[in-house]
């Protein structure tokens, strides 16, 4: 009797080790705040990193809202990548030479229309190395339907801001083919 209590005994304090060392494997991560810089002359309607959403982005806007929260683990690895998706409006001041009365129906028929001229991207594109600190996951949106992602902590008029070339990208009337 006392042999199988024992035997028990060992293999709950075996799992219980597993179980613990289990544990502290776990990746610990951070929260971080998402915010955006569109650099192109389309509106960015939403966006999502990794699932976490962004606020919407006018033509060539960006950085004033975050929008709460994106994760990551603490400490960064070679490989990391993040998903990109967002809804992109290519004419975004149309309505504004509209005759129609706002929100009529007339107006809600048109702004339907225009919609449908609305279109749908997604991108996977590297997490660059950060330290365990993460204040933000910036994403960029570039001409082209290219996007970066940034977790730096510093803001774009800071002289050590690391994407200060995005903002000096010009739009081209036509994009490469990818």
């Amino acid at each position: 009797m006392k042999q199988g209590l024992l035997a028990v005994g060992v293999v709950l304090g075996t799992v219980g080790a597993l179980m613990i060392s289990a544990c502290q494997a776990r990746q610990e991560m951070l929260s971080a705040p998402v915010t955006g810089y569109n650099h192109t002359s389309a509106a960015i309607n939403r966006f999502s990193v990794n699932g976490a959403g962004g606020p919407n982005l006018g033509a060539h806007e960006g950085g004033g809202s975050e929008v709460c929260c994106g994760v990551l683990p603490r400490r960064w690895h070679s490989g990391m990548k993040a998903i990109v998706e967002w809804q992109k409006d290519p004419d975004p001041y149309a309505y504004s030479e509209w005759k129609e009365k706002p929100f009529s129906d007339a107006w809600s028929g048109r702004m339907k229309e225009h919609k449908q001229g609305y279109s749908l991207h997604r991108a996977v594109v590297d997490i660059p190395k950060y330290e365990e600190k993460v204040c933000a996951l910036q994403v960029h949106f570039l001409p082209c339907d290219q996007v970066r992602v940034s977790t730096t902590c510093y803001t774009p008029s800071h002289p050590d801001y690391p994407d200060r070339a995005y903002f000096q990208m010009k739009e081209s009337a036509t994009c490469p083919a990818l």
